[in-house]
């Protein structure tokens, strides 16, 4: 079992930046693949990243790519998205969340990732 808590959410102006931390708890941590997913109100949940456990791959969503960038610290049972260029489109909660390993379920889909955090909140302003 894997248990995750995100913070570093908050306020900024559209340009600035912020990082995202999930800090992870559970034997499983290393060995899982973690994804980044958001969620606007009145709209679905939608995939921003993904990492492979050992950091060699990285996935991103088309809205993301060359803004954002995941990472993470398997010593430290950290996750981390570094959002740069932020538009007001990209306000939401952003959720961390540890792959289940359901290889017949595309790495974008939700319903492939077993643990989920609380979110933490990001607001773009204009």
């Amino acid at each position: 079992q894997v248990q995750l808590v995100e913070s570093g959410g908050g306020l900024v102006q559209a340009g600035g930046s912020l990082r995202l931390s999930c800090a992870a708890s559970g034997r499983t941590f290393s060995s899982s693949a973690m994804g980044w997913f958001r969620q606007a109100p009145g709209k679905e949940r939608e995939f921003v990243a993904r990492i492979s456990s050992n950091s060699v791959t990285t996935y991103y969503a088309d809205s993301v790519k060359g803004r954002f960038t995941i990472s993470r610290d398997n010593a430290k049972n950290m996750v981390y998205l570094q959002m740069n260029s932020l538009k007001p489109e990209d306000t939401a909660v952003y959720y961390c969340a540890a792959d289940g390993a359901f290889y017949s379920i595309s790495y974008s889909s939700p319903r492939r990732y077993t643990y989920w955090g609380q979110g933490t909140q990001v607001t773009v302003s204009s």
